[in-house]
């Protein structure tokens, strides 16, 4: 799969699978390394993808003069008793 088309799920259990790896300390040297790149490169993807949801949010909510139209968010009752 390239990386255009991977998911923000993909990315982030790929992230969560070379973390876990990692956590384990059973690998040798080289592998912890490239298991480490691979889990940098999981997290820029993930940012990458936030930051593109995050720019179609702000497109989504722009009002008719293209800038973006602020509400509260409405936190569940759940949320309030906390």
């Amino acid at each position: 799969m390239t990386a255009d088309k991977e998911t923000f799920e993909i990315a982030l259990k790929g992230l969560e699978a070379a973390v876990q790896r990692l956590e384990a300390g059973d690998q040798p040297l080289e592998e912890a390394l490239a298991c480490f790149e691979e889990g940098v490169k999981a997290v820029s993807r993930c940012q990458e993808l936030l930051n593109q949801a995050e720019l179609r949010v702000e497109q989504l909510m722009a009002g008719s003069d293209g800038k973006p139209v602020l509400t509260p968010f409405a936190r569940s009752e759940k949320e309030s008793e906390e």
